[in-house]
Formats: C-alpha cells, sequence, structure tokens
C-alpha cells in the first residue's frame, strides 16, 4: 500500500534540475532516508512545529522515545493492543521525508542519480554521464506498507526469479532477472509491516540480510544491492502465542521496540473519538458530552473483568460507538420529523447490542451460540458498564449543580417521555420553565435560547443522572421510556 497525496499526484516544482549534471550544479547533496528523517524531525522540533499531526494521547510517552530512536537512525517496531494507533503513527513518519527527491527517471526501484545500484541503472549512468535523465519522487510514493498474512511469500518482500525474463535469454545467476519484491521497491523510502508476527518464521529469516547487511538473497543468488530503507514494524503483544512471535534474530535487528497505549487522559480519549469519527459525514451531531459518555464507557470495560484484557478493547470501539449514536440520532430525526438530528441519550440504547461482537468476553461470559440462555450475562454486564459512564459523565460535568428543582418538578406530576419517536420540543414541553434547566444546557454545552435539540440532550443526561442516583423513577415500554417519580 502507499498512501497517495489528497487530490491525487502532485507535480514537482517547474525549477526542479532534469538531468544529473544540472543536479550536481544547483548543489544538491545527498542524504540517506535515515539521515533525511532526522533532520527534518530536527527542523520541526527547534521550529515548535508538530511533527505528528492527528496523533492524540502519545505527547508525553510513546512520541518522545519514537523521536529519540529516528533521531538515533533506528528500525523500530511499535507494540501494542489492537486499536491503539500504530498504524497511524507509522504512516505519520511519511511526513519527516523530504517533499520531493531526485531518482533516476525511468529506472525500475527509486534510485538516486548519485548512486545507482541496479545493473541498467549503472550502465545508463556511464551511458548518458551528467545528461542522465532525473525525475523527482514526491514523499507520498516513498511510504511502503504491508499488512503481514501467513500467505505472504518471501518473493512477496524481497523477490523472485522472473521465468519470463529468464525466457528471453538471461541465465539465472544475472542479476536482471530478478522481479524485486516490496522491500527493494521502497528504496530510498519507508516500509511498514503491520502484524509482523502473523509472517511465517521462515519469511521473517528474508529480512535479516536486508535489516543488517542491506543486500538481499533470492534462490541462492546473493544480489548486493546498498538498499536504503527505513524499516518499521507493528506487532500485538498477545500475537505472540496467539498466532506467532517475531524470531529473535529480526527482534534483535530492530534498534527500538516502543510501547504503545489507549489514551491516558479523559480528555484526549474524547479528542480522539471526535476525531476519528468523522460524524460530519453521517449528519448528525453528537454532543461532547455523550462522546465522554462513550470514552468512559471504553475505559471502564478495559478494566472490566468480564473483558479478555489481552485483546484489549480498541479505540476503534468508542469511534464506533460515536457513529451508532449519530445514526441512531439520524434514524430518529426522520421518524420525528425533526430538521436538524441531535444525538441524545436516549440514542445510547443502541450501542451494546450492535457492538458487542467487537468485545472479547472472559470465558465464564460466554454464551455458547445456538444455545439461549434467561440471562444475557455479557448484556447485563455491558448494560451496567455503560449506566456508570453516563454517571459518571453527568457527575463531572454537573458537579455543583443543585439538580433538586428538577427532581421536584418530575416527581410532582411532570412526567418526562423520551424515546426513539420522541421529538426535541415534546421533551421540552413536558417540564415547566426552571432556572436550572438553564444552567444544565450551559453545563452541557448548549445555548439555552438556542434550538431544542442540543437542550433535550442535556435536559436527558440530568434527568437519566437523577435516576441512576435513585431520585427519579424510570418506566421503559414500547419504545418510550418516561421519568418520573421513584
Amino acid at each position: 500500500m502507499t498512501v497517495l497525496p489528497a487530490g491525487g499526484s502532485p507535480e514537482p516544482p517547474t525549477t526542479a534540475p532534469r538531468t544529473l549534471g544540472a543536479l550536481r550544479a544547483c548543489g544538491h547533496v545527498q542524504r540517506d532516508v535515515k539521515d533525511e528523517v532526522r533532520a527534518n524531525l530536527l527542523v520541526a522540533l527547534r521550529g515548535g512545529h508538530d511533527p505528528w499531526p492527528g496523533i492524540i494521547g502519545f505527547g508525553d510517552t510513546v512520541l518522545p522515545r519514537l523521536e529519540r530512536a529516528l533521531l538515533a537512525g533506528h528500525d523500530v517496531v511499535l507494540l501494542g493492543e489492537r486499536g491503539q494507533g500504530k498504524t497511524r503513527l507509522l504512516r505519520a513518519l511519511v511526513g519527516l521525508l523530504d517533499e520531493w527527491t531526485p531518482v533516476i527517471e525511468g529506472a525500475e526501484l527509486a534510485e538516486h542519480p548519485y548512486l545507482p545500484i541496479t545493473p541498467s541503472s549503472v550502465r545508463r549512468a556511464a551511458e548518458f554521464g551528467d545528461d542522465l535523465p532525473v525525475g523527482w519522487l514526491h514523499r507520498s510514493f516513498r511510504y511502503t506498507e504491508k499488512l503481514a498474512t501467513p500467505d505472504t511469500s518471501v518473493g512477496d518482500l524481497v523477490g523472485d526469479v522472473d521465468p519470463v525474463k529468464v525466457a528471453q535469454g538471461r541465465s539465472l545467476g544475472d542479476p536482471e532477472t530478478i522481479h524485486f519484491g516490496l522491500v527493494p521497491r521502497a528504496h530510498r523510502g519507508i516500509v511498514a509491516i503491520n502484524e509482523l508476527p502473523d509472517l511465517a518464521e521462515r519469511i521473517q529469516v528474508s529480512l535479516l540480510n536486508v535489516m543488517e547487511e542491506r543486500d538481499i538473497q533470492i534462490r541462492g543468488y546473493t544480489l548486493r544491492l546498498p538498499l536504503d530503507v527505513l524499516l518499521v514494524a507493528s506487532a500485538n503483544p498477545e500475537d505472540y502465542t496467539n498466532r506467532g512471535r517475531i524470531i529473535t534474530p529480526l527482534k534483535d535487528r530492530f534498534g527500538a521496540e516502543i510501547r504503545t497505549h489507549y489514551p491516558r487522559e479523559m480528555a484526549a480519549e474524547v479528542a480522539l473519538v471526535a476525531q476519528e469519527a468523522d460524524l460530519g459525514g453521517i449528519g448528525a451531531e453528537v454532543g461532547e458530552a455523550l462522546l465522554e459518555v462513550l470514552a468512559r464507557f471504553s475505559r471502564h470495560l478495559r478494566a472490566s473483568a468480564a473483558i479478555d484484557q489481552r485483546s484489549g478493547v480498541s479505540a476503534r470501539f468508542a469511534v464506533a460507538g460515536a457513529q451508532t449514536v449519530a445514526a441512531a440520532a439520524l434514524r430518529r430525526s426522520a421518524l420525528t420529523g425533526e430538521d436538524h438530528a441531535v444525538a441524545r441519550p436516549v440514542d445510547l440504547e443502541a450501542v451494546p447490542a450492535v457492538l458487542r461482537g467487537k468485545l472479547e468476553f472472559e470465558s465464564g461470559y460466554d454464551q455458547p451460540a445456538g444455545q439461549s440462555s434467561e440471562r444475557d450475562e455479557q448484556g447485563e454486564v455491558l448494560t451496567h458498564l455503560l449506566r456508570r459512564a453516563v454517571a459518571d459523565t453527568a457527575r463531572a460535568r454537573l458537579r455543583g449543580l443543585n439538580l433538586t428543582p428538577l427532581a421536584a418538578a418530575v416527581s410532582g406530576g411532570y412526567r418526562v417521555a423520551t424515546g426513539e419517536r420522541v421529538p426535541a420540543g415534546e421533551v421540552l414541553a413536558a417540564l415547566p420553565e426552571l432556572p436550572i434547566l438553564h444552567e444544565v444546557a450551559t453545563r452541557l454545552g448548549a445555548a439555552p435560547d438556542g434550538p431544542p435539540g442540543p437542550i433535550a440532550a442535556a435536559v436527558e443526561l440530568a434527568l437519566e443522572s437523577l435516576y441512576l442516583t435513585r431520585k427519579l423513577g424510570k418506566d421503559a415500554d414500547d419504545g418510550r421510556t418516561v421519568y418520573g417519580a421513584p
């Protein structure tokens, strides 16, 4: 996989040299990939620029370690549980490459005009001299990504003898009979291998020479190629025992092994969910309070004894939860005829059922397929933890507010109904004018004199908080939930 720039292939500067002689005349200096990354990283750090756009929650932990490894010129493996942003972090490395780099025009590999390495490029350099054609390669084409799968072959990664070239009369020992694999074709770039332990051990062996001696061996022939690559990889600790492992000699050749983690701060987890969910594409508004509920829900799941923590609870869980809540709000707006879809706490009810399959439960909570049970223990766990997340969020965001007037009004006869067929205006119309409602709306990011959707979402969260603290009762029937006296 090559990450392409937005808008298609970019065009190099019109003033860029087009021959080897012109390249030398302009004073271009060749650097290998690791020197290039080191220099650009130092420029970013000294200039106060963020070299890791879109990376959230790693600022004081993972990123300093990764920066030290890159400054040291190390190949790197990121070790962490699923959904911790390993692949996103690897893809961010492309931003540390020069935007444009010169290559020999028409060469099979991205060879620098100063240093041709394949036999055909060496011949062309000798033939053309300073007139050797020069092309320019954008950095987005210098990042190559491979998902390790059990069927990956040595030919995929390193290369193989090309039978067509042999049939054309070349001998097997001729270096020009080789069809290059992914790693040589990433010459002067970054190679990222996701889920490295999934590679068969004999395939991992083929990378040993690439990482240390920087040559490749194909079917008994050693082709001396001074490959210039930065090799990075990701791995899940659980994979070491479940599906495979990184063989010791290969692990030894990585200069740095860096552990990733889930966001440690609540604000970082909420920001991550908001960034990755892309809710604008769904067309529904999900307030920050509900995003916090989903973030807390994920964190409670990561601490639960009912969940297999060796598999982890991916950040994708909360992201998918936010998208599910947005979809529930969009569906509700279609049923009620509301013009603008705004998620309310009632939409959280869709999350456990939809996302249960993304979790691995401990064996005591597994329900055999095809068998019914009087108790849905998995569902009970999810419902309980989601309610905890709602209560914790309401407590944090409404701390210091006296909700007693709201509880008294509802208990005194102003019963409030909500549900997927209840519009926001109807929720608000069920309550009298209370100053506390304005305070609740303000605390939860809704303008007291604004549209009803965000205000109803804020009021529902306060009502659910009162119910969870047993200050209100709640009856659910036929798709409607009614808050009343306890």
